[in-house]
């Protein structure tokens, strides 16, 4: 849901170097190993997330730059951001809080949106979310 996958399948030698848990396959925890399975620089963007992050975390200061674009709340299925896939929620947050990339700024403020879209509306699937820090790197 955040960008389309760079590599086409998962290598049995992958396993050490990505995320095992459900939908969540395609994210590696070693961007080094991860950038050495890439076959050409194509034209792509390289993310850094954390999931729920508990404050505002820190990129690794590695050779990527990664740069803070903001947070994201997708559903915890991966499938839809409650921020721009689902038509709103003006009884939780306004859209004009969306940055030019449709996301909030500040940690405080996401995980407050993420609290009342569950308590404002619980029978919405797109409402039980994730909140997703995103970093973008500045130097691939």
């Amino acid at each position: 849901m955040l960008c389309p996958r760079v590599l086409e399948e998962i290598g049995d030698d992958y396993w050490p170097h990505i995320v095992n848990e459900d939908f969540m396959l395609d994210f590696f925890i070693d961007l080094d190993f991860m950038m050495a399975q890439l076959s050409v620089a194509a034209a792509m963007n390289i993310l850094c997330v954390f999931r729920n992050p508990p404050a505002q975390p820190v990129a690794p200061a590695n050779h990527a730059n990664f740069v803070f674009l903001g947070y994201d709340l997708v559903d915890v299925q991966g499938s839809a951001s409650a921020l721009t896939n689902c038509g709103g929620f003006p009884d939780v947050f306004d859209n004009p809080e969306l940055s030019d990339l449709g996301l909030i700024a500040v940690h405080s403020r996401a995980t407050q949106i993420q609290a009342r879209l569950r308590e404002l509306h619980p029978q919405e699937p797109h409402a039980d979310c994730h909140v997703w820090a995103i970093f973008r790197s500045s130097a691939l």
